[in-house]
């Protein structure tokens, strides 16, 4: 019972990750982190500042990702001179032929990881990287093939904003369990970490913000998936510092939500771990 628990309120009472442990844990060497980017040139040099000052727990090493979405504005140029600032960094940054969506940018990331893991990371402020050390426990320990950053789970700092798009954000996540059968707070989270050769193993589709009710969807259908949630600190953007979601995206989520919920009940479970691909070309 007190195992169940712990799964529903997170990873707080699990032990520290020592090297005993972590022996008998998976092993993660490198963590590849995915930044889909669009004309995000006000915050996009301080989210890799702070990804550059992140100390991952045992020595794990970073893998930088940036996709952007064919930016308009000096976002390229950012993320450039901070790549000449910083030459030791790994860091890719691969820039989309034409404007896709914030789904196609992670596809894309995705393809091109070559971590152990890889973790989403908005290119806006509002989740912060000194929480990866948080979400990489539950892989180390041996626990986890998924984990999900919870801002529902309680005690991390949250900048308060808006009620409807909080009661919003809970009823998209009840309505993704209903399909899916979990027991997630948050699925609309910007923070989710998956095994890498169980992501790149998916067939994914949705290029826009469909992709978080979709892939939710899929990895609930993998055969004894273990998937956690942990609790993250949240600092969210108003519209007019930025925030680019609306409400036809709402609506697109439920249909996702639906649609791949349907879908997926007629389908055999999929298999979702695959080699991962060693030479990935990084042309569009």
């Amino acid at each position: 019972m007190q195992e169940v628990l712990d799964q529903l309120r997170g990873v707080s009472s699990l032990p520290p990750v020592t090297k005993d442990i972590a022996k008998n844990g998976s092993e993660i060497k490198k963590l590849s982190i995915i930044i889909p980017a669009y004309n995000e040139e006000k915050t996009i040099g301080q989210v890799l500042e702070k990804i550059r000052q992140a100390r991952l727990i045992q020595h794990v090493e970073k893998e930088i990702i940036v996709v952007d979405d064919c930016s308009t504005d000096q976002t390229a140029v950012i993320v450039n001179d901070f790549m000449l600032a910083y030459p030791k960094i790994d860091i890719k940054y691969n820039r989309q032929s034409k404007n896709q969506g914030k789904g196609a940018a992670i596809h894309r990331g995705i393809a091109l990881s070559s971590g152990d893991c890889l973790l989403i990371q908005d290119a806006d402020l509002e989740y912060d990287p000194s929480d990866y050390n948080q979400l990489l426990k539950p892989f180390l320990l041996g626990h986890a093939d998924v984990v999900y950053g919870s801002r529902f789970m309680g005690g991390n700092a949250h900048r308060i904003l808006f009620f409807w798009h909080s009661i919003g954000n809970r009823f998209l996540t009840f309505l993704s369990n209903a399909f899916s059968n979990l027991n997630l707070t948050d699925m609309e989270t910007g923070y989710k970490v998956f095994r890498t050769n169980m992501i790149q193993g998916l067939p994914l589709h949705e290029k826009r913000f469909g992709f978080e009710p979709e892939v939710t969807a899929r990895i609930a259908r993998i055969p004894s998936i273990r998937i956690y949630e942990v609790g993250i600190a949240y600092y969210g953007r108003t519209y007019k510092e930025g925030k680019k979601i609306k409400w036809v995206d709402g609506v697109r989520t439920i249909y996702c939500i639906i649609k791949y919920g349907i879908f997926l009940r007629k389908q055999i479970p999929v298999r979702a771990y695959k080699e991962i691909p060693e030479n990935i070309s990084t042309q569009l």
